[in-house]
Parts: C-alpha cells; structure tokens; sequence
C-alpha cells in the first residue's frame, strides 16, 4: 500500500507517518490489512532523519500547488499504485485572514488540484480531508447553537473556516461522482503541540503550556474563560486513521464528521498546568488581550457531541491535566520544569 501524507513535514504529518509506519500495515476502508509499502511525504520542507532514514518513506519537497501544477510532475505526488491520501497541508487561520490569496492558492486551489490527481488515477483511492472546527463560526446575524452536532449548519467567519468549508464539500462532490472514497474529517484545535508557534489564531492554545514548561514566559490572548474545543496530537491521529479504516457504513454521510473535543477554558488549562508543574510554572503565564485573536477564537464553538465519532469509538479525554502529562511524557527535551 502507498499512502501520500501531504504537509508531511509538519507536525501531524510526522506524527501520522511515525504512526503508519509503527503499525506497519492498514486495514483500508473496512479491506482486509494490507502492508503499509511506501508512505510519501509531500512538503515545503524536508521530514525529520528518523524518517528519511526509512527505506519505507519518500519525500517530495515543494510547494503542493506548484507540484501539481506541472503536469507530468503530479505524477510524483499521487503515483499510480497510490491508495490513500491524508490531506494535511494547508496555510493556517491567522496566516489566511493576513493574506487572502495565499490562503485561497494553499487552501482552495491546492485542494482542487489534488483531489484532479486523483481522479486522473480512476482507482477511486481514499482521501482523507482534514478540515477544522473553523467551519463553525458564531455571529450576530446567525448565532451558533449551544451544542455543535454532525449536522449542524457550518457558518464560517474567517477565510480559513471558508476554505476548509469549500474544500470539504470538494471532497464530497468528487466522492459522490466515485472519483475518490472521501473521508472529511473535522479536527478540533490541536493541544500541546511541540515546537516552535505557528500563524494560527489558536496557536497561544498550546504555547501557553509549553513555554512555561520550557522555562519561557508566554502569553494568553484570551480572557480565561473563554471556552475552547481541544483534542490531544494522539487523539487527533488516532481520528484521521480511524478515518482511512472504516468501511462506507460504518462511516456514513459524505459530510464531514466532527472528532471529539475535551471542552475547557484558558484559565482551566492554566490551573491543570499548575497542579501538574506546579505554581511557579503556572505564573509564567501572562494574560494581555489582543482583540484580533479573541474575535476569531470567540467565533469558534466549544462544546462538540460528535455522535458520528463515538460510533467509530472515538472519544475525547477525560482531563486536560491527562493531555499536559502526555506532552511532557512524549517531549522530555522540551521540559525544564519539573512535573508531577
């Protein structure tokens, strides 16, 4: 089996691949397992060594669009023998709303572009889409329910959540015409994530308890009780693998799924980080508004019943102190502050 995992360089990308590749094989799509061949990792940039030194991964450095763009070289990216895609790679919601064309070419266009490359293959290989809980937006003129459900109207209020809104109806269109099985998966803001912060809105949502772990001050955009939606990395790639291995019944409707979410504030993740670190590390929190955040991150719901996800035994965590303890027990390099 080759599996293409577009933004494989990235965070989810890596994390996803090190996880195919541990399993070693995949039941696709409710088939019997197959042996996981090849996994091809398209990016920007290049996959850590670990996975570079896998005689199993191939790499494809560049920008997505770009690739596909150039006719014969799409070939390079969605190959014949291709049956999975997991379609990561994308320009994320502060970097969309900064620039309106970047995110319209790494959002839109590049979706199009992918979703063609695989139906010139007419093999109907799955794709896996992974949109976001941006699809959801509350305002004045239409307020968001209470509850969020699989059914619920997405009501996008950023080019971000409009993108992703576009591209899964895409996927949905071109599954329907039986060019591809697709799978649309909506994934909640990912939370801790290692590294270093990115342009999205909610990245302050993982910064703020790794920083402080490092040692680091950092800062909280959001008043405390501002409601959020999270899900940890692991419960995030069991959610996009979950996805490639249900079968057309198990999974449903062609719209999109919501995966679960452990519902929580800022000042909640605050007091979890200092029952598990301790208070010093807690005070290395500052909380300073910035207006242009909170209004994004205030337009998103909190409160997820992802009904279609629990019957694919999906589930949230159970605390937010679970989801610290993890990072810090995945990412000890990145730990100066003593946990408990």
């Amino acid at each position: 089996m080759n599996i293409v995992i577009t933004g494989g360089a990235g965070f989810l990308g890596v994390r996803l691949a090190r996880e195919l590749l541990g399993k070693s094989v995949l039941s696709l799509a409710g088939s019997a397992a197959q042996t996981i061949t090849r996994i091809t990792l398209v990016d920007r940039a290049p996959p850590p060594a670990d996975l570079i030194a896998d005689s199993r991964v191939r790499a494809i450095e560049g920008d997505l669009n770009t690739l596909l763009e150039q006719g014969a070289a799409s070939a390079t990216v969605v190959t014949a023998d291709t049956s999975l895609v997991f379609h990561l790679a994308a320009a994320v919601s502060g970097e969309c709303e900064a620039d309106f064309d970047l995110g319209m070419r790494s959002n839109l266009d590049a979706t199009r572009a992918l979703l063609q490359a695989c139906r010139r293959l007419n093999t109907q290989p799955t794709l896996v889409f992974a949109s976001s809980l941006a699809v959801f937006g509350n305002s004045s003129e239409q307020p968001l329910p209470e509850v969020i459900e699989d059914t619920t109207l997405p009501t996008p209020q950023n080019s971000y959540g409009i993108q992703k809104f576009i591209g899964e109806q895409l996927v949905a269109d071109y599954a329907r015409k039986g060019f591809i099985r697709g799978r649309n998966v909506r994934l909640m803001t990912v939370s801790v994530r290692p590294g270093k912060p990115n342009g999205a809105a909610s990245s302050f949502l993982s910064g703020m308890i790794r920083e402080p772990l490092a040692g680091v001050r950092a800062v909280c955009p959001v008043a405390p009780e501002t409601p959020v939606a999270l899900s940890s990395p692991g419960h995030t790639i069991d959610g996009l693998i979950r996805a490639a291995e249900a079968d057309d019944t198990d999974w449903g409707a062609r719209t999109a799924i919501n995966l679960p979410a452990l519902k929580t504030t800022p000042g909640e993740m605050a007091a979890a980080l200092k029952r598990v670190a301790g208070p010093h590390v807690a005070s290395l929190i500052d909380w300073q508004p910035d207006a242009a955040i909170a209004s994004i991150v205030t337009s998103w719901p909190a409160h997820i019943h992802a009904s279609r996800a629990a019957a694919l035994r999906l589930m949230p965590e159970e605390s937010f102190d679970d989801i610290i303890r993890a990072y810090v027990s995945e990412n000890p390099y990145a730990v100066k502050q003593a946990a408990r």
